[in-house]
């Protein structure tokens, strides 16, 4: 029942609207099952890559686009998220099965995929009513706390040779063109000078530590890429966002994950910069996050503070450049006009962690 009158899109943003007769014309005979007139709504949230719900011969589909804009001539790619999520199949359940890539620009105006439609809950900035409606929030969210982790550790478990993606990244090396690589892409993003910034990038290059065995590595696995069960919150029903999935080091994974995990004696610019969902009570502490995914996967963790500190350094050249192309007037989603003061103050959170840890 819960999945029948779950709602979770709305109309289509101003200036990110996809001309529905061409997308027809092209799905006609491709996608299975679809025939008809194309309604199109959208999924809500995301700051990179567009989610769309299509729906064709009484059917919903969902369509995955790059941003409006310029963007960097390697980000964005549809072909390698949708091949990504073919491999999965039979690997790795909560990768929704991907139907037709169309890599020509003319359809639509720029190349994108259309997958299958699963149901379930996403948790963004509050906490949904369907939640709520679950039970005690301290055990629902601690059971959705719980999947997660699970989720991530069966992930890192995939054997990715055997999936076909033994050559999707090169895991010598990953962690160091990680951190040099994002350095690069702030001085190409930044509107401003933030000293917290240039310090987080010469400490992290000086304070890499080796890395274990490599594994897929999602590379964005947080609350909001997640699909909870609507009728069980300890199941996860669909990991999102493959866009950046790649081989290497797991702990970079998990460190991301303890980033977008802000407790209640976090500092406001940290809570607030992200989601202050986890704050709530039941959510895992870091700590238990950390234990958890250590009992299910027996990996070493005494270096995570490097990696967490590197999330949230990440993190903030991520809202950077989101930041620059809407100061470029590149996009007019209004919610980006936030991140002039949020990037200083993640980046002050990100300099306190790494004293804290001793980096």
């Amino acid at each position: 029942m819960a999945q029948q009158i779950l709602k979770d899109t709305s109309p289509v943003r101003p200036g990110e609207a996809i001309d529905p007769e061409a997308l027809e014309r092209y799905l006609e005979g491709r996608l299975p099952g679809a025939a008809g007139p194309v309604t199109i709504s959208q999924f809500p949230g995301g700051h990179s890559n567009l989610t769309y719900c299509i729906e064709m011969g009484g059917r919903e589909y969902v369509l995955r686009r790059p941003p409006v804009g310029p963007v960097a001539p390697t980000a964005h790619d549809m072909s390698r998220e949708y091949r990504v999520l073919r491999a999965l199949q039979g690997h790795f359940e909560p990768a929704p099965e991907p139907y037709v890539l169309c890599e020509d620009p003319s359809v639509i105006g720029v190349p994108f995929y259309v997958m299958e439609r699963r149901r379930g809950i996403v948790i963004r900035r509050d906490i949904p009513a369907e939640i709520e409606a679950m039970g005690r929030p301290e055990v629902v969210h601690r059971a959705i706390s719980a999947a997660m982790v699970d989720t991530l550790a069966r992930l890192h478990g995939v054997d990715f040779v055997e999936a076909g993606l033994g050559n999707l990244g090169k895991p010598e090396g990953f962690v160091r063109r990680q951190v040099t690589g994002w350095a690069g892409r702030w001085e190409k993003a930044k509107t401003r000078e933030i000293p917290e910034i240039d310090h987080l990038a010469r400490l992290l290059e000086a304070r890499i530590p080796p890395s274990p065995a490599p594994t897929l590595v999602h590379n964005d696995f947080k609350l909001d890429n997640l699909m909870i069960d609507p009728r069980d919150p300890s199941r996860i029903v669909a990991v999102l966002d493959w866009e950046m999935c790649t081989v290497g080091d797991p702990l970079i994974d998990v460190g991301l994950l303890l980033a977008y995990w802000p407790r209640p004696d976090d500092p406001t610019a940290r809570q607030l910069a992200i989601s202050s969902i986890t704050t709530h009570p039941g959510f895992f502490t870091r700590d238990e996050v950390l234990a958890r995914y250590v009992e299910r996967t027996g990996r070493d963790v005494e270096q995570i503070g490097f990696y967490e500190t590197f999330a949230l350094y990440k993190l903030c050249v991520v809202l950077e450049q989101i930041y620059v192309r809407y100061v470029r007037g590149q996009t007019k989603d209004e919610r980006f006009a936030a991140f002039e003061t949020s990037v200083p103050g993640l980046a002050r959170a990100a300099a306190d962690l790494a004293e804290r840890v001793g980096l």
